[in-house]
């Protein structure tokens, strides 16, 4: 067996460390000396198999056990981790899931390599933008779903889209969000509040009639000072958020449109004729699109542009700056991306479709 060393890099995983033969004094040093308020249990295998806090100590010591009792009837087996390649946003969804502020991180033989903190994580790239998603949509093609749930409240792996789309947001820094909000409105307010829960400020605009994808930037309260991001809400994606931001200051766009590529396999060979001679045969080829991804980054003064109280697409103020001839950006959007706005797409994020 190799050296602990060896194996674990993260200073805080020997700190917190306690074997699963330690008495309930070790946990308790344990937790001292490392200040991440939790003990991480190990066989002596070196794998992880329970934690401890400070709270289940005290549990244990009300029970009758002392200090020199064995810590292993009181451990907590059914303890949540992620493995290595878990990105920032599905850790904090995560936390966000069983409300606690310490994810180890296990290999594939269950050894500890890491641990996510979740002050950590919230404050490693603080940005001052601002981002708004549309929620207001009535969900007309999902019904009878949609009935008596928002579309951005639909949930996927147990969870709400809109709330996912929350915690991505503020895993990349985003502190200041606003809902645009109108059809069953009630649900979505009274299930995120002033955002205090998900680490971030909450604001809604509440939309008197359906303004459609732009319309309800012009309820914003303020001027924004920085770059604001807008989205809609019915999507299931893991973009990163600050290589997007990151992407339209480098470029000075006035409007940066985040693009996905989509694939169409045609089912039939294809022919090019030319003058009625046959010049090229294609056998069931694949055809790919840039299509528009329902994410935008849009400069301070665009949202002055947008009419009050009017329908309008948030697309016409980005043909607003192409007539205007001002640059517009494409921003390639890597990785998962759908759609949830149909019952094949909504399935499909389900784990249900192909």
């Amino acid at each position: 067996m190799a050296p602990r060393s060896e194996r674990v890099v993260d200073r805080r995983i020997e700190l917190c460390r306690v074997l699963l033969s330690d008495k309930l004094v070790d946990a308790m040093l344990a937790l001292d000396r490392s200040n991440v308020q939790i003990a991480l249990v190990v066989d002596e295998n070196e794998h992880m198999v329970g934690t401890m806090t400070d709270g289940d100590i005290r549990r244990a010591l009300l029970s009758g056990a002392d200090l020199q009792s064995p810590i292993l009837p009181h451990i907590v087996r059914n303890f949540a981790s992620v493995g290595p390649s878990a990105g920032r946003a599905e850790v904090l969804e995560l936390m966000q899931a069983r409300s606690i502020q310490q994810i180890p991180v296990l290999d594939d033989e269950r050894r500890l390599v890491g641990l996510h903190l979740i002050h950590e994580l919230l404050g490693i790239v603080e940005r001052p933008n601002w981002a708004l998603i549309m929620a207001g949509g009535l969900g007309t093609r999902l019904r009878p779903l949609t009935e008596t749930v928002p579309k951005p409240m639909i949930k996927v792996a147990g969870r709400p889209i809109l709330e996912r789309l929350v915690l991505h947001l503020v895993g990349f820094g985003v502190r200041r969000i606003f809902l645009a909000v109108n059809y069953l409105s009630e649900i979505i307010e009274q299930h995120f509040g002033a955002g205090e829960l998900y680490g971030c400020e909450i604001e809604y605009l509440r939309e008197d009639q359906p303004l459609g994808t732009g319309g309800a930037l012009a309820l914003l309260p303020d001027a924004p000072t920085h770059p604001l991001l807008c989205m809609n809400g019915d999507l299931m994606t893991q973009f990163d958020v600050g290589a997007l931001l990151d992407f339209h200051d480098r470029g000075r766009y006035a409007a940066t449109v985040a693009v996905h590529p989509y694939m169409h396999t045609v089912p039939f060979g294809v022919v090019e004729i030319d003058a009625g001679r046959l010049v090229k045969l294609q056998e069931k080829p694949t055809m790919v699109w840039s299509t528009n991804a329902g994410i935008y980054v849009l400069n301070p003064q665009l949202p002055l542009r947008v009419p009050h109280g009017k329908n309008f697409p948030i697309t016409g103020l980005v043909e607003d700056c192409l007539v205007r001839q001002e640059r517009v950006g494409a921003y390639l959007l890597e990785g998962d991306w759908i759609d949830v706005g149909r019952a094949s797409e909504l399935d499909r994020a389900r784990g249900k479709g192909e």
